[in-house]
């Protein structure tokens, strides 16, 4: 009898795990992470002592993480059933392992890591998490970097996602993740923006800039943590959306991808003069992750404009557009352009389109335009209006070369039958120069064969 009921309520086991819906990656579910009450955090200003962080367009990183990780606690402050721990507060020095250790010694829920980002060529803009790769900090991870992405995304910022990386011993590959699961702290690294370029400085002008992240940090922890405020009249303890968890290695989106784009082609589709741009179609596909953002050259590759974010680019779902034209405004006065295009995935790996070839010189000057055209054949009499109406005016190119190519022509025959005769005279002078000093020659060697024969006809003296 026992063991009959044991092999029914396996089976209905079974059954109820069958039944259990499978979603989709950014469906809805709930929190994965279990906490206790209260929930323990800990903010963790990034750097600090001789560590200043980037430096880089005269901001100071352990300076501007403070502020945010400052204005993080006093937020969180406002909130019910949470304790909030600060790594530091004071500008010293304090090892990854130390801030782990911090945490664990408080039985932290959660370890935030406060900073702000810079790449080397100073071209990435937007705000990222980075989260770990072992299971189940992955997943804990996963779904707060969603929620933090939401607050970015609400402040205006691009986005790069919710990411992962793993050194060679397939461990997480910045530190203080790796010392915090260790000690079974899960933690993220949050990266708000970058301080050397301009789509993100504008979100840096002041401390209440600094501040304003801090407060959008805060509402992300209470959102991800369910938690309630009387003070600012809100609950997050129902109501929050949570994507729901992949297995970490199908996750595409968060594990780094090696491999750059699979596809970029583009294809020429307009050219106009008048407006000095090309029109082309790109179309563009990375399978293993998603494309973040592009770039194009004019030069056949030698240099690149800015990254644009791809149209449609979508770091919840990793969906984007995989074609779209793309009208690009070229520089009055530019031959002959080459144009190449880069698509980049989500971790900054390109692939080079083929190269569209533009004959075409691109000037703004209109000598003939095509209201002034309109004007002209309006006050002849011998016009009708129909014809006017099928009119054809030629592009500024070959207009220039119909309007002027008579004149520009007989001044070119007339300069060259001048430089023809200037040649030919110089030829008639020297060769009458050279006979004349040929003729003067003869003569004076005459003259000295008579001057001779006198001689030797006169009798010798001496004899």
């Amino acid at each position: 009898m026992r063991k009959k009921t044991i092999l029914i309520l396996n089976v209905f086991l079974l059954l109820s795990m069958l039944s259990i819906p499978v979603r989709a990656e950014g469906q809805s579910t709930g929190r994965v992470q279990q906490t206790q009450t209260p929930v323990v955090i800990v903010l963790d200003p990034g750097h600090g002592g001789k560590n200043d962080g980037t430096t880089e367009n005269g901001f100071l990183e352990k300076s501007m993480t403070m502020v945010t990780a400052l204005a993080a606690y006093e937020e969180l402050q406002k909130y019910e059933g949470i304790e909030v721990y600060l790594t530091h507060t004071e500008d010293e020095d304090m090892s990854l392992k130390e801030r782990a250790e911090f945490a664990a010694s408080v039985n932290a829920d959660f370890l935030f890591s406060i900073h702000y980002n810079a790449s080397e060529n100073h071209e990435l803009f937007g705000s990222e998490v980075w989260i770990s790769c072992a299971p189940p900090y992955h997943a804990y991870g996963y779904q707060f970097g969603w929620l933090q992405m939401k607050q970015m995304e609400e402040m205006g910022l691009s986005l790069r996602g919710i990411k992962t990386r793993q050194n060679n011993d397939k461990e997480d590959y910045y530190g203080v993740i790796r010392e915090c699961v260790a000690l079974e702290v899960p933690a993220v690294i949050i990266e708000h923006c970058h301080v050397d370029e301009p789509r993100d400085t504008v979100f840096l002008s002041s401390d209440e800039d600094l501040k304003a992240f801090g407060v959008a940090d805060a509402t992300s922890i209470a959102r991800y943590f369910g938690l309630k405020s009387t003070i600012l009249g809100v609950d997050y303890s129902t109501g929050v959306d949570y994507p729901a968890i992949l297995p970490e290695e199908k996750n595409r989106l968060a594990f780094r991808d090696e491999t750059a784009p699979d596809i970029c082609i583009i294809e020429k589709q307009a050219i106009d003069t008048d407006d000095l741009t090309v029109t082309l179609d790109v179309s563009a596909a990375d399978y293993d992750s998603m494309l973040l953002y592009y770039d194009y050259s004019l030069d056949g590759g030698l240099t690149y404009s800015t990254r644009q974010l791809w149209p449609d680019c979508n770091i919840y779902d990793g969906s984007y557009r995989d074609s779209f034209p793309l009208t690009l405004e070229i520089p009055e006065g530019t031959v002959n352009p080459s144009i190449v295009i880069r698509a980049y995935n989500n971790f900054d790996l390109f692939l080079e389109s083929n190269t569209v070839k533009v004959e075409q010189v691109f000037s703004s000057a209109r000598e003939n335009s095509a209201d002034q055209a309109i004007s002209v054949l309006s006050e002849a009499s011998d016009i009708s209006s129909e014809s006017l109406q099928t009119v054809t005016f030629t592009p500024d190119s070959q207009a220039t070369d119909t309007a002027s190519s008579k004149a520009l022509k007989l001044k070119n025959f007339l300069g060259i039958c001048v430089i023809i005769v200037i040649v030919l005279l110089i030829i008639v002078l020297t060769s009458q120069f050279i006979a004349m000093h040929q003729k003067s020659k003869r003569r004076r060697r005459k003259l000295a064969d008579k001057r001779r024969e006198r001689y030797d006809d006169k009798p010798n003296r001496n004899i």
